[in-house]
């Protein structure tokens, strides 16, 4: 190989030498990028996290103690002075240390420990009867009076019916999860279909009040106004909010802007 091919070849290998450590900067460079300083998704970071990306505290050190302020008041379970139901562990019969006898003796103390519980979660079956009793005159059937929220040979009571309720439109949870939570947690089988009839009937009993409160806050002269898409039957619906300091009234509209307040 002549001096000027040598030549060539070493001015050849340096560009190329050049390239490859441009494309290796770039490629250091990309390996730094995460969520915080491009745009690539959190879920991009993988399970190491960087300190810079944890969440810090913007609370100055030393101006406060941690944990709860003086004057907070505390939520610590405390005993109650009369429990529900008490069980008694008697203390041995003889000494564990010489072995006498100590049946007879009386304990010196008592000590306490008190656990808070729920009972436990079953249906409870109540029967109404009345009786039917014949006239020896005219033979006429007279009967006693089931009570008038009695209506039918076998019905849901009033306390299951407000649990269901209650989880549907506090919690949102859906008539089908929500079946199954009672009969997991009671042993109730209350169809999806029976929870959307008993919501009907509670639209139907608290209607006067919810008619209240949209006059009173389409009347309030400072109000916040919202609204919010969702899906019913498959097509899209929109939910009004109206609320104030100490109302809030919700209705669902097929259009967007059909809301006068």
């Amino acid at each position: 190989m002549s001096p000027e091919e040598k030549d060539q070849k070493i001015e050849s290998l340096e560009q190329e030498i050049q390239v490859l450590r441009q494309k290796i900067a770039e490629l250091e460079r990309r390996l730094g990028l995460d969520s915080q300083t491009s745009s690539k998704p959190p879920s991009s970071d993988g399970l190491k996290k960087s300190d810079k990306n944890r969440t810090k505290s913007l609370r100055e050190k030393g101006k406060r103690p941690s944990g709860g302020q003086f004057g907070h008041v505390g939520q610590t379970l405390e005993q109650v002075l009369k429990p529900d139901n008490i069980i008694e562990h008697p203390a041995p019969c003889s000494c564990l240390s010489c072995g006498c006898d100590i049946s007879q003796i009386e304990a010196k103390k008592i000590i306490k420990r008190q656990v808070f519980d729920i009972p436990t979660p079953r249906i409870i079956i109540t029967e109404h009867q009345v009786g039917v009793k014949e006239c020896p005159g005219c033979k006429a059937q007279i009967q006693g009076s089931f009570p008038e929220w009695v209506k039918a040979p076998v019905q849901y009571g009033a306390r299951i019916k407000a649990v269901a309720t209650y989880l549907n439109h506090q919690h949102f949870i859906p008539e089908d999860r929500l079946s199954e939570v009672l009969l997991d947690l009671f042993g109730c089988r209350m169809t999806p279909g029976t929870i959307a009839n008993t919501s009907k009937t509670l639209a139907q009993i608290i209607e006067p009040v919810v008619i209240k409160i949209a006059s009173e806050v389409k009347a309030a002269p400072v109000k916040h106004l919202d609204e919010t898409g969702l899906r019913i039957g498959g097509k899209t619906n929109w939910l009004h909010v109206v609320s104030t300091q100490t109302e809030t009234w919700y209705r669902v509209a097929a259009k967007r802007k059909d809301i006068e307040a």
